[in-house]
């Protein structure tokens, strides 16, 4: 099962390190991690997206309330947050297929950010299927880089 944790830490040097390493070392593989400072620039919020049983990631979650600088642990369940990722998508584009894809993007509300004559860069936020979807329908034209942020979530 999935989980998106939300760790809130002070912001000081070697805290994410601690943070990776007690959960690598706990067994479970990060699928995404997002780490920035908060509207509070002394503290951070670190989203984490990682696979495991509810038992493990419940001990999971008590070695990271006791690591020095975390405030803050929870786990949100379905429904309990909004979830949103954010993508930059090189396109193949040229002009017999660029209204296409401007037509694709409006579709999915995304922005393209950068025109060139041969690509396009898009820009669109979402939750994980409504990227994939959208990476889905532009993968026909040749997707040349992409850049995703993994999960960030707030609870409601």
């Amino acid at each position: 099962m999935r989980h998106t944790i939300s760790v809130l830490v002070e912001n000081k040097f070697g805290v994410l390190a601690r943070v990776a390493g007690m959960i690598s070392g706990r067994g479970f593989n990060i699928d995404s991690l997002n780490v920035a400072p908060t509207h509070d620039a002394t503290l951070s919020r670190i989203t984490i997206v990682l696979k495991g049983d509810d038992a493990a990631l419940e001990l999971c979650q008590k070695q990271l309330r006791k690591l020095v600088n975390v405030v803050d642990v929870a786990d949100f369940k379905e429904g309990q947050a909004v979830l949103r990722e954010l993508a930059l998508v090189k396109v193949r584009a040229d002009s017999g297929n660029r209204a296409e894809i401007v037509q694709i993007a409006d579709i999915f509300r995304a922005k393209i950010v950068n025109l060139a004559p041969t690509e396009v860069i898009i820009e669109v936020t979402g939750d994980e299927e409504k990227l994939n979807a959208f990476l889905g329908l532009l993968e026909p034209f040749g997707v040349l880089e992409l850049a995703r942020t993994g999960r960030l979530a707030l609870k409601r």
